[in-house]
């Protein structure tokens, strides 16, 4: 009589190879393929009345200046640095990033057996009415085991489609704390710009203050001998009564613009790193930014890399749905021992034992489940593709924006210096004319007035032209640095361990095969 051979190692064997080859199986997907298009949302050129200046050879373009290479004035550096290292918006732009990759590698382990091992003892008492010796009797038995639990061969992707889309939200929300990197750097610059404004505007305002506080005296000594009325006295007095109103409403601005820097930089910022008065101008370059060509932005504007992320993710997800239909296969397996007693569990008294359950799961009514489930993630994918469309429009609106503002903001600065030049030069004429009896106080103050007004609207132009320059730098997504540029990195290394998990389940079936 023939008798069939089961040794263990020749099962194990057929079964390890059995694996492996459904694991190899496993690497079609059943997700849609993603290619970008973007010709119905993209522009080929910039606006022309953006009007600018060709880049010079080797010219870096503004959104690859990493941002101590663009704002390179000492304090404001400082300023940043400590908003970078303090700011609350981008620490839970980074929280999010770990806990996206931590659902990542979640998904990841489904790619591979979980293996666990367990060890029992069971005992048994016969009474002695039912024993076959009149005796009562206690038995007992112990085991140990390890095996697989419930392990799905991916035959038609699931499993890797879920990935796919864990590993692009993963991606999503490092391109998201980019951004946010972008805007907090832009913000502090802004509102570093806007504290020095203030400043200088201060310092108008002061000056300002002075020189009524001048004429108001002069205007009291003259009415007190009989050679200015008491209307002039009076004009002068609510002229100075103004210009201390002015001094104290940018006082209380510059406490509230403080406050606004502090919040952004997430810490109180000592006196030194304040700008000081009269810097605005030199906080940041006045030079020519090279653009760069439209298509760029997809590559620069982490914004919209986020979008594309999520909607590669979301055609993932239809994969995991469309796969959903087809029939699964789990394993389930366990190798271990059983003896009587403990000291044979491990030794010549124990017995060696196997079990090996493959199991196939087809769905026949689902009640439109299934359906409706693979009808949402394509909806999804709709909704994915117009946020990426819209990402990409409004981009394109903010940099033909700013470009459109820069255009002009250098003719308006210029154009206030040449009031200050002439308002300065009107009210010392106006000074002279009133010294000598040809013209009223009345000329005087509105002299006075023209020239404080034309010294504001000075600094408010400077502070465009500067903040000009910070806005299109953000806008065309300047403000990380090189040591920030990981993303491409960190997808190249999650797509290895994904190839290092399932060569090692391909190592492990060989090693077996060799036994």
């Amino acid at each position: 009589m023939n008798h069939l051979n089961f040794r263990p190692s020749v099962i194990g064997r057929h079964v390890a190879a059995a694996l492996g080859a459904l694991v190899l199986a496993g690497c079609s997907s059943l997700a849609p393929q993603y290619e970008r298009s973007t010709e119905s949302v993209t522009a080929p050129q910039w606006p022309v009345s953006a009007n600018q200046p060709a880049a010079a050879d080797g010219a870096v373009p503004a959104a690859q200046l990493p941002w101590r290479d663009f704002y390179t004035e000492p304090r404001l550096q400082q300023v940043i640095a400590t908003a970078l290292a303090h700011n609350r918006d981008l620490r839970l732009a980074a929280l999010n990033i770990e806990r996206a990759r931590a659902q990542y590698r979640i998904q990841r382990a489904g790619l591979l057996p979980e293996v666990g091992a367990s060890g029992g003892q069971s005992a048994q008492r016969v009474p002695a009415s039912v024993s076959g010796t009149g005796d009562s009797m206690i038995s007992r038995s112990y085991s140990a085991q390890v095996g697989i639990s419930s392990y799905e061969i991916d035959v038609f992707g699931r499993i890797r489609d879920l990935q796919e889309q864990a590993l692009q939200t993963y991606l999503a929300s490092e391109e998201t704390r980019r951004a946010t990197q972008i805007s907090l750097i832009g913000e502090v610059a802004g509102a570093y710009l806007t504290l020095a404004a203030d400043l200088d505007l201060q310092r108008v305002a002061q000056q300002t203050l002075a020189s009524r506080q001048d004429s108001y005296e002069l205007q009291t000594e003259r009415a007190e001998v009989g050679t200015a009325s008491e209307l002039e006295m009076r004009q002068a007095e609510g002229e100075l009564e103004d210009a201390r109103a002015q001094v104290l409403t940018i006082e209380q601005q510059l406490l509230l613009d403080r406050n606004a820097l502090e919040l952004l930089t997430g810490s109180p910022l000592p006196d030194a790193l304040l700008p000081e008065p009269g810097s605005l101008l030199r906080l940041l370059p006045v030079q020519n930014i090279p653009v760069g060509l439209p298509a760029d932005l997809l590559q620069n504007r982490p914004d919209i890399r986020a979008a594309e992320r999520t909607l590669v993710g979301a055609h993932a997800n239809i994969g995991a749905a469309r796969a959903a239909f087809f029939p699964s296969i789990s394993l389930t397996g366990t190798l271990g021992r059983a003896s009587g007693d403990l000291e044979g569990l491990f030794g010549s008294g124990g017995g060696l034992g196997w079990t090996f359950v493959p199991q196939i799961n087809l769905p026949i009514f689902t009640g439109g489940r299934l359906q409706a489930q693979l009808d949402t993630a394509e909806v999804d994918r709709e909704i994915a593709l117009t946020q990426y469309e819209k990402s990409i429009q409004v981009a394109f609106r903010e940099v033909a924006d700013v470009l459109a503002q820069r255009s002009v903001v250098d003719r308006q600065l210029a154009t206030q210096q040449r009031r200050v030049d002439a308002t300065s030069a009107t009210s010392e004429l106006v000074d002279l004319r009133y010294e000598g009896g040809v013209s009223s106080y009345l000329e005087v103050l509105d002299a006075q007035r023209n020239l404080f007004a034309a010294q504001q609207a000075q600094i408010q132009a400077e502070l465009a032209q500067q903040a000009s320059l910070v806005t299109l730098y953000k806008v065309l997504g300047g403000g990380w640095s090189v040591q920030d540029q990981q993303s491409a990195d960190a997808a190249a290394q999650a797509r290895a361990d994904v190839r290092a998990a399932s060569a090692s389940v391909l190592d492990a079936r060989q090693l077996w095969q060799r036994q």
